[in-house]
């Protein structure tokens, strides 16, 4: 809230020639950004800014400024957004305007709230709800991630107010939804001529976020879910996803003959296992995944090829949130009685990237990585390369998400532990974003001059 002034005459504005008349003066409440100082003289209108645009993608960082504040004014910034589910989220920070009554985020660190210390897009990372074990669900490409931030004084009222609005599809790039045979996904294809390298994106439950974000980058992707809304726990075919290689190989704006597979969690045994089984897979980006077939027994060319490794819940450990740790619950793939279930990695051709978090709660991401890769060692392949972030937990997504510590397991159906400790996850997850499509473009057969986006 800011102010005006106002100017009153009483009894009335209108009285007769002889009668007397009040002029007082006071204040009005408007929320333009307008200030009253003590003396009843105007300030300078409160700005609250996010540069270099409002409007950006995504995974785009915006720098959010503050300014006409008063010399050393303490004030809170607050962000709140709500999800596809209709779930809130906020965040809350304190900062000091400097000397000239401005705030930086780029170069301010935050007294109190949801952190502390210097975070250009830390209001973003700590969106929280009220309600415990809540992910943001921002799933849909149509639809922008919307944030309004704000800037209040200390008593709570409104200085100034911004939308940010975060896209995830570029201009010109094209989603098209994909139902062949057993094949049921979204296909997202770059403006221009192309041609362009072709990724299936694997991602456990159907999510266009991480699709979309890379057709922005000059890929064509294919997001495709493990599991669909009624899953077969009975068996899971290999050859349905070979399907989706087969359907991107033959897209006309495709570079090359050879795809691109990124994954994460139970998408990251598929992923190894089409490198492993099915022609035409070249480059595999795995995330906290297994090296082993997890759950559900693998059929390929109907037979079965892989056994699954499964659970023993006595391992499971509650903690006082409610949330459940499950890294201990998985069994054993080094087992000799779960040697089935282990994917035959270094029959594979193509280029791995592994990436694990070692504070990953969900399961030993890390160890997982350390087995294949000495596998791999042992067949003299040097086919792959890893990535290990210390204190990032299980969701690696791309940036400036919220971070989730903890939410509803979406097969297991009970709240779990994710890990991560927020600063460290969103640095992890900036640095693999990239990461990611550097290793895409270098091992995707792709003329760089010719797959880059037109946008």
């Amino acid at each position: 809230m800011s102010a005006q002034v106002r100017l009153r005459l009483l009894p009335s504005a209108r009285c007769l020639f002889d009668e007397p008349i009040q002029v007082k003066r006071g204040v009005l409440r408007i929320l333009n950004g307008v200030k009253l100082s003590a003396s009843g003289s105007m300030s300078a209108q409160v700005r609250l800014r996010l540069l270099p645009s409002a409007r950006c993608l995504f995974d785009e960082p915006i720098q959010v400024k503050v300014a006409g504040l008063r010399s050393k004014q303490v004030v809170t910034l607050r962000a709140r957004s709500t999800d596809e589910r209709g779930v809130a989220f906020n965040s809350s920070v304190s900062y000091r305007a400097d000397g000239r009554g401005e705030i930086d985020l780029s170069r301010d660190a935050s007294l109190s709230g949801s952190y502390i210390g210097v975070e250009p897009m830390g209001l973003l990372r700590s969106l929280k709800a009220d309600a415990l074990h809540k992910y943001f669900y921002k799933n849909k490409a149509l639809e922008p991630f919307m944030v309004n931030f704000s800037v209040h004084e200390e008593e709570g009222g409104m200085l100034a107010q911004a939308t940010n609005e975060r896209r995830l599809m570029g201009d010109g790039v094209r989603r098209v939804p994909v139902k062949e045979g057993n094949m049921q996904g979204v296909l997202f294809t770059p403006p221009g001529e192309g041609p362009f390298p072709a990724v299936l994106d694997l991602c456990t439950f159907m999510s266009e976020k991480r699709a979309s974000l890379l057709a922005n980058k000059g890929f064509i992707v294919l997001a495709l879910p493990v599991f669909t809304d009624k899953p077969n726990l009975e068996r899971m075919n290999l050859d349905d996803f070979e399907e989706s290689v087969h359907f991107l190989q033959n897209q006309p704006k495709v570079s090359s003959k050879g795809v691109g597979v990124i994954s994460r969690s139970k998408g990251g045994d598929i992923a190894l296992s089409l490198a492993a089984f099915v022609p035409g897979v070249e480059a595999v980006v795995w995330i906290n995944g297994c090296s082993a077939n997890v759950g559900i027994p693998l059929y390929y060319k109907n037979r079965q090829i892989l056994s699954p490794l499964m659970f023993d819940f006595s391992k499971v450990i509650p903690t006082e949130s409610g949330a459940n740790i499950i890294k201990k619950a998985v069994e054993n793939p080094l087992a000799e009685e779960n040697k089935g279930s282990v994917v035959p990695i270094e029959r594979a051709g193509a280029h791995f990237l592994f990436v694990a978090s070692e504070d990953d709660l969900n399961w030993d991401s890390k160890g997982y990585l350390d087995d294949m890769v000495a596998r791999l060692k042992r067949h003299q392949k040097k086919n792959f390369e890893c990535v290990i972030y210390p204190a990032a937990g299980h969701l690696l997504e791309p940036p400036y998400g919220p971070h989730c510590p903890s939410a509803l397991h979406g097969m297991l159906r009970f709240p779990v532990m994710w890990g991560g400790e927020p600063p460290a996850h969103a640095a992890a997850e900036l640095h693999l974003w990239k990461k990611i499509q550097d290793f895409l473009r270098t091992h995707l057969s792709c003329n760089p001059a010719q797959n880059k986006s037109k946008l």
